[in-house]
């Protein structure tokens, strides 16, 4: 996924993965300064079944691991499912 763009947008409270010009999936997050809490994930439906909303909470982790500032709650399924799927990246979860 090499022409693809990612971004935080702060403003809006969300991550975003576009494919040129194309909004293609997001996560929706809450964020308290302490712990980021994934609330939603969702790829257009046109763009839906190759594998976009992986992709985008992939690179939202990643980013995540990087600060190293927050840890995640998954709050939305998909990224619960998500984290059930690589728990070698479950370091940055939130304590239940």
């Amino acid at each position: 996924m090499t022409d693809f763009t990612f971004a935080d947008e702060k403003d809006a409270s969300r991550y975003t993965l576009h494919r040129g010009d194309d909004l293609v999936s997001i996560i929706d997050y809450r964020d308290d300064g302490r712990t980021l809490a994934m609330t939603r994930v969702y790829t257009v439906p046109t763009f839906r079944g190759h594998g976009y909303a992986a992709e985008v909470v992939d690179r939202a982790v990643a980013e995540l691991e990087e600060r190293a500032d927050r840890v995640v709650q998954p709050v939305c399924w998909y990224a619960a499912d998500w984290f059930a799927a690589h728990p070698e990246r479950s370091g940055i979860l939130a304590p239940r």
